[in-house]
């Protein structure tokens, strides 16, 4: 269940350079429309921090899986969205300044309710109880150096020379298509001799936890009067998540091998899907609307 390089190495650079790209699509003002207006932000980082956990609690109990896969269940529900996510919500026409503030936001919230919810899915799957620390500073130089410096840097190159933003924003979309695509390819590649026993352990669970999660997204979208575009950076948030947290939990804090299934299936499973939405946002959501500046009332 090791990283492969195609994800320890080339995704970070890959998403690096997506981000940058994202960037060239934002200006300040998306990031004060956020903040002036910040039922997005509010239900959305509700929806992952609890929420989402409270789901994965349920579906392990009503599934009866084994109880390392309900602890590793839990722990990727409780993980919060990945930089992924962001260039998922931008192939999906959704509002990429929610997604960004959304990542960021539960990234640093779940340093202290990850281990918590951990912590208590250990207690009641397992009848033990193990205390665990994320890494602070590391996570926080991850959110640095992956998502808040090359976007900045895109928003420069962007007040700096328009004209070239503009041209590079298809250019981008093209290249974190391709990213994904080689991405999912890779990670069915690296675990194919184990693909269907891990799918007959976890696959249910974490089709159930992807799609719930989504699903969540756009109604709490729709219940709380958000635009479509905000409703789709919620919905991927929940749905696209930050499986190397996961992982590094499972495998380096817990060192369980069967924790970290759900983490794993999860991590496959999450981009075919988010592919899905991210065409379903695109037939709904007209390319004119995301050209046009942002409002808080209109898609």
């Amino acid at each position: 269940m090791e990283s492969s390089p195609l994800i320890s190495a080339g995704l970070p650079i890959a998403l690096f350079i997506i981000m940058i790209g994202i960037g060239m699509t934002l200006t300040v003002r998306d990031f004060r429309l956020v903040a002036v207006y910040p039922k997005g932000m509010i239900v959305g980082t509700v929806a992952q921090i609890l929420l989402m956990p409270l789901i994965a609690f349920a579906l392990a109990t009503l599934l009866a899986v084994p109880p390392a896969i309900a602890v590793g269940l839990v722990i990727i529900a409780a993980c919060p969205g990945g930089t992924t996510s962001n260039l998922f919500v931008l192939l999906s026409r959704g509002n990429i300044a929610l997604s960004i503030v959304l990542t960021v936001s539960a990234s640093l919230i779940t340093i202290l309710t990850l281990p918590l919810f951990t912590n208590i899915a250990l207690e009641f799957y397992m009848g033990t109880q193990e205390t665990i620390v994320l890494p602070v500073w590391k996570t926080v130089g991850m959110l640095v150096g992956i998502v808040l410096f090359p976007v900045a840097l895109g928003m420069v190159v962007r007040t700096r020379n328009p004209v070239l933003a503009k041209k590079a924003e298809s250019v981008v979309s093209i290249f974190g298509g391709v990213v994904l695509a080689i991405l999912i390819v890779g990670l069915i590649v690296g675990v194919r001799d184990q693909i269907w026993d891990l799918l007959k352990q976890a696959g249910p669970a974490t089709i159930l936890l992807n799609v719930a999660g989504i699903a969540l997204g756009l109604l709490a979208g729709r219940v709380a009067g958000l635009t479509q575009r905000e409703s789709l950076a919620v919905a991927v948030e929940l749905g696209v998540k930050n499986g190397t947290i996961a992982l590094m939990v499972t495998l380096t804090l817990l060192e369980s091998s069967a924790m970290s299934i759900p983490a794993a299936v999860y991590g496959v499973l999450m981009f075919p899907i988010g592919f899905v939405l991210a065409m379903y946002g695109r037939s709904i959501i007209p390319q004119s609307s995301v050209k046009a500046p942002a409002s808080p009332h209109a898609d």
